[in-house]
């Protein structure tokens, strides 16, 4: 029948069972304390106070024989006054008798003792007054005579003190069974607890802490192997949140994976598309650029024809630029590796883009210690990614402003020492909801761009085993960061 219930219940049928059993146990424990207390309460408080009543009335009924004697030997009337308290305590310890007599058989008793001290009272008053009358012979005969009765009442004092035992072995026997009694439920309820203790550490082991061991030996992305932890629960929760962080590498990775995967797919459409461009429309355009450029040799233009075969002239220009963004995208040139230092390449492109910085309204500034040692790079690749960042600096700064290009040597983890060239602009900087999405192609926010430039920055600085990053706050301008692998040995070094 237990075997329908399912795992749990069956653990909390154990526990409830055994808090049962302890509860059942602790409110017997309480009430026979509490009535093994209200039962020596009751032997203290009534039948030892009966006891002190029957030894005092045999001791008050003592000291008036000894006192009768005591007036035979000297006739001092001072034995005859103290006689009459004892007499008047005797009376009122047998009437306190009356008030713990609660059997038939103590109130017969009583009155026993009563109507015999009667008796007993009236002889010894005639000895008395023979005593007084000076007749001690009689009165010494009749005085024998006293004592008959003075024994019958003390054996009276006497069972009456007995029943008070008697009643006092008879509660101590109550107590004694309710205690074998409570000895009895007490070892059934441990028998009980000790049976359900070892049914619940059986089913625990067996069907909780052995699964959780094996589960916890065999999890893992290795497979298994021993514990690196005494408590299974531990080291199963260990072994799932490695599981967990495999599960979320995993994740990452198969995103990961998905974007150049779609990178790919991106990459090959534009070749394809590339090809096209460069079959269809290159030649073409080269013949209309060498048409152009003879016929503004040739031809006297007027200042609006001017303008107009200028507007003509820097559209076609700007037709060969991206369709030859599209020709490096699709089919990247290969590096031509060689020893440089980039310092040089810096004041290359600066040199290069001198007239277009200032038509900007720009202030380029070189912070600059000494020339970065050289390293393994293509000068002319490294040049196009440094012009690519400086017009984006300039064309962010609509109404002119500031770059700032440094210049560092230092180390940065994993690559270890590296070569830096940060370009800085004063410009609003990018908002943090495009951060991640200017280094993807196709991605832009000009009108007139084609969203490669960065993305063919970055791919040209992986390709020399580098960085491109970025960072920026909001109206402080944007810092791109270039980092390149340097193995020549500096002067100067900190960590970046």
């Amino acid at each position: 029948m237990l075997k329908r219930f399912s795992l749990r219940t069956k653990i909390m049928f154990a526990i409830g069972a055994l808090v049962a059993i302890a509860m059942l146990g602790g409110s017997t424990t309480i009430w026979m304390v509490h009535r093994m207390n209200s039962a020596v309460s009751s032997v203290i408080s009534f039948k030892a106070a009966a006891l002190n009543v029957s030894q005092e009335m045999e001791s008050s009924l003592a000291m008036q024989r000894g006192l009768l004697s005591y007036y035979y030997i000297d006739g001092n009337s001072e034995w005859l006054t103290q006689l009459d308290q004892h007499r008047f305590e005797f009376e009122n310890w047998l009437k306190k008798a009356r008030e713990f007599a609660d059997t038939d058989l103590e109130r017969e008793l009583l009155n026993d003792i009563e109507s015999k001290y009667i008796r007993y009272t009236n002889l010894r008053e005639r000895v008395i007054d023979l005593y007084k009358a000076g007749k001690r012979e009689d009165g010494y005969a009749l005085h024998k005579d006293v004592r008959s009765p003075y024994f019958a009442i003390r054996d009276l004092c006497e069972q009456f003190k007995q029943v008070q035992y008697e009643r006092v072995g008879l509660i101590s026997e109550g107590i004694r069974l309710k205690v074998a009694f409570f000895d009895t439920a007490a070892s059934i309820a441990m028998v009980c607890a000790l049976g359900l203790g070892i049914t619940l550490g059986v089913l625990l082991l067996s069907r909780v802490l052995v699964p959780i061991r094996l589960l916890a030996l065999t999890a893992g992305r290795d497979g298994g192997g021993p514990l690196d932890e005494p408590d299974e629960v531990k080291a199963l929760g260990k072994k799932i949140q490695g599981l967990i962080e495999s599960v979320d590498t995993t994740r990452i990775e198969l995103e990961q994976s998905r974007e150049h995967l779609l990178q790919s797919e991106k990459l090959a459409q534009i070749g394809k598309l590339a090809a096209g461009v460069a079959h269809s429309i290159r030649n073409p355009l080269t013949s209309v650029k060498m048409r152009l450029f003879s016929l503004e040799r040739t031809l006297s233009l007027s200042a609006a024809q001017k303008e107009d075969f200028d507007v003509i002239s820097e559209e076609i220009r700007h037709i060969d630029t991206i369709v030859g963004n599209f020709l490096e995208f699709s089919r990247p040139p290969k590096l031509k590796i060689q020893k440089a230092s980039p310092s040089e390449v810096v004041d290359m492109a600066v040199q290069l883009l001198r007239h277009r910085i200032d038509s900007y309204g720009v202030t380029l500034e070189l912070m600059r210690d000494r020339k970065l040692p050289e390293v393994d790079c293509d000068p002319e690749q490294l040049k196009e990614v440094l012009v690519n960042l400086i017009v984006n600096a300039c064309e962010a700064m609509v109404d002119g402003g500031r770059i700032l290009i440094t210049e560092e040597e230092g180390v940065i983890d994993p690559m270890g020492r590296v070569v830096v060239i940060r370009v800085s602009d004063s410009g609003p900087g990018i908002p943090e909801a495009i951060r991640e999405k200017i280094f993807e192609p196709f991605y832009t926010t000009k009108q007139e761009g084609t969203g490669l430039g960065l993305s063919i920055a970055a791919r040209i600085i992986q390709e020399h085993r580098g960085c491109l990053s970025v960072k920026c706050r909001p109206h402080k301008g944007a810092a791109f960061t270039v980092a390149l692998p340097c193995k020549e040995e500096g002067a100067w070094l900190r960590s970046l």
